[in-house]
């Protein structure tokens, strides 16, 4: 089966089908990636430019191992070494990077929209890793395949909390997307001030008592607070807010057993979650960092390789 996407922008890009082959190329990838030997042939030859406009370690780190991992070429460009800051336009510079000839341009931008705006202007395939609050599909994509493997395959009947910042989290946004559409029952919990507009309208259970929201739940998914939040008057104090909404051990005494701890990173410790917590045996944050180049490893692999399989452009 070919596969017909040209570009990644959101998780809701994605059928079910799509959403499988992707975890089955990941399993595949992941076991590559314990050998001693992680390098295959696969991409040789073709080119991934990462143009990051906004800071990253994880995600563009990420990339980088996973198009090395697959031989292809990666060639790295921040927003500080590009002509972006003379004063050149955002379609004139992925323009440019275009007349290079890289088979894929993976983008992030602090703009809503900017991977749709320049997807729509090139021939190669673009992929989101993150623009503004709109979408981040390979973190949900990455943290699916980590639950995935934490419940043995089985989505159905478990129950999500995301904790935080919700409100300017491209983060939640896909996880929301992609989790319920594979069944996980998921529950939001942050300060009034940091839940979106129209969050009664996304389906989910809206909660602002940690201590309820945590009830019986399978796992918990911390955000990263954006600390000029706080500036902005949208928090009291960091005091306050991690007195009420950071996770803390006696929090997953309420939830089920075996519940696990996520955090997309990076990490606030003392603030979001406790720092003890963010070491113990429940937290799967390093293997979302593991399953984060094997999924981003499959992603490569199915969009630089699509016109071998007769895919065509969506």
């Amino acid at each position: 089966m070919h596969w017909a996407h040209k570009d990644l922008l959101d998780v809701s890009d994605l059928s079910t089908g799509d959403v499988e082959r992707i975890f089955e190329a990941a399993d595949s990838f992941l076991e590559i990636n314990r050998r001693p030997v992680k390098k295959v042939p696969t991409l040789k030859g073709r080119s991934v430019v990462l143009f990051f406009a906004e800071p990253s370690t994880r995600t563009k780190t990420s990339f980088d191992m996973a198009a090395k991992r697959l031989s292809a070429d990666s060639f790295s460009l921040s927003k500080s070494m590009s002509s972006l800051t003379k004063g050149e336009s955002l379609k004139d510079t992925v323009l440019t990077l275009q007349a290079m000839n890289p088979d894929a341009i993976v983008m992030r931008h602090g703009v809503s929209g900017a991977a749709q705006f320049i997807a729509e202007r090139l021939n190669c395939s673009v992929i989101n890793a993150g623009d503004g609050w709109h979408a981040h599909p390979t973190q949900a994509l990455l943290d699916a395949v980590t639950l995935r493997r934490a419940w043995s395959g089985d989505f159905g009947g478990k129950t999500l909390l995301i904790l935080g910042d919700i409100a300017h989290s491209r983060v939640a946004r896909s996880n929301v997307n992609l989790l319920t559409r594979l069944g996980v029952n998921v529950r939001l919990c942050a300060p009034r001030t940091l839940l979106p507009p129209k969050v009664e309208t996304w389906p989910v259970e809206v909660y602002s008592d940690l201590n309820k929201a945590v009830k019986d739940v399978d796992a918990v998914m911390c955000l990263r607070l954006q600390l000029e939040r706080q500036q902005d008057g949208l928090l009291p104090s960091l005091r306050e807010y991690s007195r009420e909404y950071g996770l803390g051990k006696r929090h997953l005494l309420n939830a089920h057993g075996g519940a696990v701890v996520l955090h997309p990173g990076p990490i606030n410790r003392g603030v979001e979650i406790a720092s003890e917590l963010a070491d113990m045996g429940e937290s799967l944050i390093l293997d979302q960092v593991e399953s984060g180049v094997a999924t981003r490893m499959a992603l490569l692999f199915l969009f630089l390789t699509r016109k071998d399989q007769g895919g065509e452009r969506v």
